[in-house]
């Protein structure tokens, strides 16, 4: 008997733990998803970050002590929101210094929302698009915008934006906290740019969301070649901003980019995380669901006037996805798109895409006679996509001293270890064939 109850018990536990678990799990799952909202309320409402994050901490607590006992409500973000405000009012509260403050912050918001959707039992209010042009305000610098808005929308915790910006974590703690002060002394406003400003601004939204993306698509040092994690929490900012600012093309033309990139993943590399070029790619690997929809934004993208970057990358991309080989490709399209794309955003990086395209329309010979005129390119100086195509198309028409050369100087610019190991190999093909 004494076995059998000591059996039940631990049955007993066993549930009850499974549960808490679960319920963890579930709070943590649906805070992941909604802690951009919950920020951007709060924000919004008590004008302070860092207060902003720690109340919505404190509420996430709150969650776990009370939603295994009382289960999960029916409205759990409204749930957070209204537990978090309360905390926040009884922290201003203590503090002296905010005394007054709160006094006008109360009135500001009985005049601006006199009935609150939380408190009165609707769904959490959605303002993250207030707090994606804050996070991403051209008066903070670049790697801060990138952080902070992996940090406030996206949800990673301080050490995960450091490990995505290849940083220690205290040094991305201080950068985070510099953003912050920023945006307090400086003043920066917490709304969406009026249709005036929203030209100059939506950009660098955009650029925040793909900065991350293409840490995602090929990191920058370290043993992999891909970050999908990053990747993944890119396309989710980029869905939300396509909710809230659906009649931008571009929003639109970068998602669709961002999806017909990353159906690829699966294909990109090998069973030990090698390198496989797309022509040797297992194209029944590839996401075809995500590649429709991608088609369908280019679509969007490129509808209703003149098309932005995205919108031509995306299209590149699109005609990538849609061959099913690498030599029925549409070539001639491809390298009209970057003729496109060189007048929209010149630059070497885009002219170093378009002399590869060349040399798989015209021949490596053609090609290269484009990268031997960006030879003086000062931004293309430890890029080692440049090399490395050099080394290629040198390869290709048999000019092996020359492309070995080249190969070693890719090996040397190279920073994760599945692209070293790539030209280590096509290295090892030239000074010892067979």
């Amino acid at each position: 008997m004494e076995g059998r109850a000591a059996e039940s018990s631990a049955e007993q536990y066993s549930a009850e733990r499974c549960t808490d678990e679960s319920v963890e799990a579930s709070v943590e799952a649906m805070f992941r998803e909604e802690r951009g909202r919950l920020l951007a309320s709060l924000v919004r409402r008590f004008g302070d970050l860092d207060l902003a994050e720690e109340v919505a901490s404190e509420a996430v607590e709150a969650a776990l002590v009370h939603w295994p006992v009382d289960g999960v409500p029916a409205r759990p973000g409204a749930w957070l929101l209204t537990t978090a405000r309360r905390k926040a009012v009884d922290r201003l509260r203590r503090d002296q210094v905010y005394a007054a403050r709160l006094a006008i912050l109360q009135v500001e918001a009985e005049r601006a929302d006199p009935a609150s959707p939380a408190d009165a039992g609707g769904d959490l209010p959605d303002e993250r698009l207030q707090l994606f042009f804050t996070c991403a305000h051209p008066a903070l610098p670049a790697d801060d915008r990138g952080a902070l808005t992996l940090r406030c929308l996206a949800g990673l915790t301080t050490p995960e934006v450091a490990r995505a910006f290849l940083v220690p974590p205290a040094t991305m703690a201080q950068r985070i906290v510099r953003a912050k002060r920023k945006i307090r002394e400086a003043r920066i406003p917490f709304r969406v740019p009026g249709t005036d400003e929203l030209p100059q601004r939506l950009p660098g939204v955009l650029q925040v969301i793909y900065s991350i993306f293409t840490e995602g698509y090929v990191a920058s040092s370290g043993p992999r070649l891909q970050r999908p994690d990053l990747a993944e929490e890119a396309i989710r900012l980029a869905r939300i901003l396509r909710r809230l600012l659906p009649g931008e093309r571009e929003v639109a033309g970068l998602l669709g980019l961002m999806l017909l990139v990353h159906a690829r993943r699966e294909a990109r590399t090998g069973p030990e995380g090698e390198i496989v070029l797309l022509e040797h790619q297992d194209r029944g690997l590839w996401d075809q669901a995500m590649i429709e929809e991608g088609r369908g934004l280019v679509v969007a993208a490129l509808s209703g006037g003149l098309p932005g970057p995205y919108g031509v990358q995306a299209a590149i991309s699109a005609l990538h996805d849609e061959a099913v080989d690498v030599e029925s490709t549409d070539w001639p399209q491809i390298v009209a798109l970057y003729d496109v794309l060189l007048v929209l955003t010149p630059s070497p990086v885009v002219a170093l895409n378009r002399a590869a395209a060349v040399a798989m329309r015209d021949g490596p010979e053609a090609g290269l006679a484009l990268l031997d005129d960006l030879a003086e390119e000062p931004r293309l100086r430890g890029h080692h996509p440049y090399p490395a195509t050099r080394a290629d198309l040198l390869h290709r028409l048999g000019r092996l001293p020359e492309a070995a050369i080249a190969y070693r100087e890719a090996l040397d610019l190279a920073c994760t270890e599945p692209e070293r190991a790539h030209l280590r190999r096509r290295l090892a093909e030239i000074e010892q064939p067979g």
